[in-house]
């Protein structure tokens, strides 16, 4: 009796810590390459930065087209996008332009 109480005394606390240190393992391992954990998070904040830039220059094309249109309304409207936009339309060319043609 004395053996198997001394046995429990040392067999239970060890089993309880050995079950406490791989939950504790598991969590960390969890929190560290889980699906959210440290590495999804690297990989957020890559993708996030990548629509950061992108956004920004879709924003700057925005607000070039935006500028180009706001003097193609204006009650003076610029004359080089007149001239432009009328070659474009009409497919003309003027004396002095090179063209290349692309095949």
């Amino acid at each position: 009796m004395v053996i198997r109480r001394r046995v429990r005394a040392i067999v239970v606390p060890a089993v309880l810590w050995t079950v406490s240190a791989l939950v504790c393992g598991y969590f960390v391992q969890q929190a560290e390459s889980g699906n959210r954990g440290l590495t999804a998070k690297r990989a957020l904040k890559i993708e996030a930065y990548g629509l950061t830039r992108e956004l920004n220059a879709a924003k700057a094309e925005r607000a070039t087209w935006e500028h180009r249109v706001s003097l193609l309304r204006s009650e003076q409207i610029d004359r080089d996008l007149l001239e432009e936009r009328a070659r474009v339309v009409l497919g003309r060319v003027h004396a002095n332009d090179v063209v290349i043609i692309d095949p």
